[in-house]
């Protein structure tokens, strides 16, 4: 048995490597590029590393390759339900591989944005994940930056780079016209964030909206806050009191859209027959509440898996798929909103 260390001291891969009487090369190799190992020895050194408690240094191997085997992910929220979903597929597709996950919030402060990726870029990342470009200067930054950069963004924002995600504002818009295919026709926004994807979300409602002559800047409610089901409540009751008869609304999120169905029955509402609500996100508790929301669904977890499957790739230059991949979005249809006009019966 090896002798018992200090606390304070440090496994290396030398320290195995004498144990096995082999060479930290081997050893090294052993860890990551197994395929250069047989199978048995291969065994016996993960044995000894898992009995002397070895761990990787990444500060040292970052001195000694161009990465430190990190990825960096800047999300604008990470306590957003929408986010988990996202988060989710990044995990999973990193799990077996020998990368990292560093995240950072930047409660879409583009300061705070800007000041994350220059830390990032000062740790020697293996990768950086955006999901919510929100300043020009951080563009600009990675612009320069020695290691693949993967956004998860807004297609209809045309990327310069890797990028995955939805086109939001089509989204919108679908959502939007499910509403007057419905019958209804005083149909009001509410939102939250004013990050990107909300700004294309209230550009799908209005382009429709103004498509159909029916488009009232009276009837669009957002502040500038997390989104929350309290918020949808306040939002929501805010639009009532300004608009009495508006008779549906879509909602920027589920959580939005729950508060609001929430506020709307305290009214006296009868939901979907006096009036209609559309969600955003497909969020699990679309699906339990009552009645139960119609939204746009979102692949969240193919975002993040996605994702991280083109950074991981780019990192070990591999060739790419694509550089831009677009993920398809549905329209789900529940008990908040009236069937289209075309399908009901007379």
């Amino acid at each position: 048995m090896p002798p018992r260390r200090a606390r304070s001291e440090r496994v290396t891969l030398l320290d195995v490597a004498n144990v096995l009487g082999i060479s930290s090369i081997t050893v090294s190799r052993a860890l990551r590029e197994p395929e250069k190992v047989s199978e048995p020895l291969r065994q016996k050194i993960l044995r000894q590393v898992e009995q002397m408690g070895y761990v990787p240094d990444l500060a040292a191997r970052a001195l000694a390759s161009r990465h430190n085997g990190i990825v960096g992910v800047l999300a604008p929220a990470l306590t957003n339900h929408a986010y988990l979903g996202i988060m989710s597929g990044i995990e999973e597709r990193v799990r077996d591989t020998d990368f990292r996950i560093q995240y950072a919030n930047t409660n879409h402060d583009a300061d705070q944005e800007y000041r994350q990726v220059k830390l990032f870029l000062s740790q020697h990342p293996a990768g950086i994940l955006l999901t919510g470009l929100q300043d020009q200067r951080v563009s600009d930054l990675l612009e320069l930056a020695p290691c693949p950069v993967v956004q998860i963004v807004d297609l209809n924002l045309l990327p310069s780079g890797i990028a995955v995600g939805i086109n939001h504002r089509e989204a919108a818009e679908t959502a939007t016209r499910h509403l007057l295919a419905c019958g209804y026709r005083r149909i009001g926004l509410i939102g939250g964030s004013r990050d990107l994807r909300a700004q294309r979300r209230h550009d799908g409602y209005a382009l429709v909206m103004q498509e159909a002559g029916l488009y009232d800047p009276g009837l669009v409610m957002t502040e500038h806050k997390q989104t929350s089901m309290q918020l949808g409540c306040d939002l929501f009751k805010r639009l009532l009191e300004t608009a009495p008869d508006v008779d549906a609304v879509f909602c920027q999120n589920d959580d939005l859209a729950l508060g609001a169905l929430f506020e709307a029955q305290r009214a006296g509402l009868r939901v979907p027959d006096d009036f209609g609500i559309c969600g955003y996100n497909d969020l699990d508790f679309a699906l339990c509440a009552e009645p139960r929301l119609t939204t746009i669904r979102v692949p969240r977890f193919q975002m993040g898996y996605r994702a991280t499957d083109l950074i991981i790739r780019a990192i070990n230059d591999e060739c790419l798929p694509s550089r831009v991949i677009q993920l398809p979005f549905d329209l789900i249809q529940r008990g908040s909103t009236r069937p289209p006009v075309r399908s009901r019966t007379c």
